[in-house]
């Protein structure tokens, strides 16, 4: 006798909005399983956790609607006990899914044993389910499609399995395959819900017992529905942000590590040429020298320095020697082998370390580099010309320090400058005498301020036309107690060096400022002194104070003081020199360009400079005579002068004849060995006195019809 089933029937949104949960659910496992693998530890552990919760309920969600889905011509419900034990299920497959794929492998075998496990369950689930229905009689099932749903489950749960498995890790174009699988695994689960549903048959005359005692459908289709999509919905966005912020985090990371990398990297780098600096070179040199005491073998330190660059730097500007200094490190660079180190200490010196089995093996190196440095540079349309003092020292034989291989070699680079550069010469015991008579001189020039050993003379300036004295130049001496008067030649470049420069300067401008106070209360306020300001004074930042405080601390004005500037100096930073300069010309002093015509002046920028007198080099004095070039630059530089209303100085006026010719040119003063020599002050007034007296006596035996210019004793 054939059993009579009750018709069935679905509804149609519901149905749909099974499918929409199934994918979603699918997508959240997977994108569950992404973030599980790329997290560690306890984090993991929390994304299972919450990824098992989440997935759970998307899947439950999806049998519950397509259950809700299902028509009846009778009352339905369902018990709580059992809806809740079949929600229970599904987390759990959920977490077993989620933790068996963040393995770090997937063989064939737990694929199949595992995808075994998850279908039954996900058909325990569903079965579960159904029986919260509590059907009197109970569900009839179709043993052929009952069977089919369970195969189902097991092959829809061994196919997320491997997919999920193999879209876990974050690749480009990721977040596509996950959509489509995502689509493929809800059909997929869906299948295999519908197959289970409909091996389901209802005995007519059955009654749904949970419908009086269980929970009714209606509202609870849209509470399921509104928590399932919110849970996903959290879970995805969770996802989201987390994977956004991991993005932004690691972006972090990298833009840290380059800026780490970065930093190091200038660290340990000359900035200008790219070559290793003075750190990472005493590393380097460390290395090499251990390396050498344990394999008893030598290597060969070079000091470098470049002949002939402070001129081109002076003259053309820092950034045309900036473009040199990065051409030579090209071509140190590009003559040493991989393994040799080429660095730069700073300016124009340069240090080298290469391993070597004889010293012949260093001179060659030396050779092709002086050769190589010798050879033209193009330079923004300039065509230059540097060579290369080179000074070796020989690991053991010439230290055992890097200290002491430093130095030896640096004493060796000067040893080359004094016997005419351009070359070479292996450090000899002879020659530390030189380097330790350099550091004997730095450590008396630290006490020669303490023990007054400095001395100011002065040179007469003299107007041209009439040969009246109207100032003086102050000059520095440096009385020695052993070595007696030294010259500022031998001493004024290890000072700026030094950076001593500066309280001897102070002491210069205060003590020159005293005595023409003086000479200005005998009677001479007509008189000015000039006092020269070096490059590293005048940019030091309490230039303008320094002057303010000496004047008003000698009570000298400001308009008796006359500040010698070179033109290399105020052209090196011209805008800053303009400001510099106008500060110290608002105070009412004359400012001297000096040495006028050895450097690179632009015509646009010394119109600019506040300067009131140009000083020109002696040595375009020296060979001073008519028809010759020297003599058409100085004309040159008196008439620019002129047409700018500068005074026009000459000095180092040595003879009659330049003397004359300099009248004859037009220049307003002069000053020079033939006119007055540096003086002491006491001898510097005798001088004048005489130089006066005699210039009475010679007035007076000129007969009254006789015109023409006599010069002076003193002249």
């Amino acid at each position: 006798m054939l059993t009579a089933y009750y018709a069935a029937h679905y509804d149609t949104l519901l149905v749909l909005i099974s499918l929409l949960v199934a994918i979603l659910a699918s997508y959240t496992a997977l994108d569950m399983a992404e973030r599980i693998n790329a997290t560690q530890h306890k984090a993991a552990a929390l994304w299972l956790a919450g990824g098992a919760f989440a997935m759970g309920v998307g899947i439950w969600s999806m049998h519950f609607i397509g259950m809700l889905s299902f028509r009846l011509p009778i009352a339905l419900g369902y018990d709580l006990t059992l809806t809740i034990t079949s929600l229970a299920i599904a987390i759990v497959a959920s977490g077993f899914a989620l933790w068996r794929i963040s393995q770090p492998t997937l063989p064939v075998m737990q694929l199949s044993v595992s995808a075994l496990l998850m279908g039954v369950a996900i058909a325990a689930m569903h079965y579960t389910g159904m029986a919260a229905l509590r059907m009197t009689p109970g569900i009839e099932y179709n043993p052929l499609l009952f069977s089919l749903s369970i195969l189902i489950a097991i092959a829809a749960s061994g196919a997320a399995l491997w997919i999920a498995f193999t879209l876990r890790k974050n690749r480009p174009h990721m977040k596509r395959a996950r959509a489509m699988a995502a689509v493929v695994m809800g059909v997929a689960i869906i299948g295999m819900h519908y197959t289970g549903m409909a091996a389901a048959n209802f005995p007519l005359g059955s009654i749904c017992t949970a419908a009086s005692e269980g929970i009714p459908p209606g509202w609870l289709a849209l509470v399921v529905i509104i928590v399932t999509l919110s849970v996903l919905a959290i879970a995805l966005l969770t996802s989201v942000l987390d994977t956004r912020l991991e993005s932004q985090t690691s972006l972090l990371a990298k833009s840290l590590a380059v800026a780490n990398q970065e930093l190091t990297r200038q660290a340990l780098q000359d900035n200008l040429t790219k070559l290793p600096n003075r750190t990472l070179l005493e590393d380097r040199l460390n290395q090499i020298l251990h390396k050498a005491e344990r394999t008893h073998t030598r290597f060969a330190l070079m000091f470098i320095d470049l002949d002939g660059f402070k001129a081109i730097n002076d003259s053309l500007g820092h950034h045309i020697g900036d473009m040199l200094l990065i051409e030579v490190a090209q071509r140190i660079r590009g003559s040493i082998r991989a393994q040799d180190t080429a660095a730069r200490l700073g300016g124009d010196e340069f240090v080298l370390l290469i391993e070597v089995t004889e010293p012949e093996d260093a001179a060659s190196v030396a050779d092709k580099l002086c050769n190589i440095i010798n050879q033209p540079f193009e330079i923004d349309f300039h065509t230059l010309g540097v060579s290369a003092s080179v000074g070796i020292t020989i690991y053991p034989d010439d230290g055992h320090t890097p200290h002491d291989l430093l130095v030896n070699a640096d004493a060796a680079m000067y040893h080359t400058k004094s016997t005419g550069r351009n070359g070479y010469h292996f450090f000899e015991a002879s020659m530390n005498a030189n380097a330790h008579n350099q550091l004997q001189v730095i450590q008396d020039l630290r006490l020669a301020l303490e023990r007054k050993e400095f001395k100011l003379h002065y040179q007469p300036k003299f107007n041209t036309p009439n040969g009246i004295v109207v100032g003086a130049e102050a000059l520095l001496r440096w009385q020695h107690p052993t070595r007696g008067m030294i010259a500022p030649d031998d001493f004024i470049a290890l000072a700026e060096k030094t950076g001593l420069i500066v309280p001897i300067g102070e002491w210069v401008l205060d003590e020159a400022c005293r005595q023409m106070r003086i000479w200005h209360d005998e009677g001479n306020q007509h008189w000015k002194v000039a006092v020269n300001l070096s490059a590293v004074q005048f940019s030091n930042d309490h230039l303008i104070e320094l002057v303010q405080t000496t004047l008003a601390r000698n009570n000298f004005p400001a308009s008796g003081l006359i500040l010698e500037v070179t033109e290399s100096t105020a052209m090196h930073d011209v805008e800053a020199s303009l400001t510099i300069l106008d500060k110290l010309a608002g105070l009412g002093i004359d400012i001297s360009i000096d040495d006028f015509g050895t450097g690179y002046s632009s015509l646009l920028y010394l119109k600019r400079l506040p300067a009131t007198e140009l000083k020109i080099d002696r040595g375009f004095i020296r060979d001073l005579a008519q028809g010759s070039n020297d003599s058409s630059i100085v004309a040159a530089i008196i008439a620019l002068g002129r047409s700018l209303n500068l005074h026009i100085v000459a000095e180092g006026v040595e003879t009659e004849e330049q003397q004359a010719y300099l009248r004859v040119l037009g220049c307003d003063a002069m000053q020079g060995y033939l006119m007055g020599r540096p003086m002491a002050p006491d001898q510097f007034m005798d001088a004048i006195h005489t130089a006066a007296l005699a210039s009475e006596q010679a007035a007076s035996l000129v007969p009254p019809n006789t015109s023409g210019n006599h010069a002076t004793p003193m002249q």
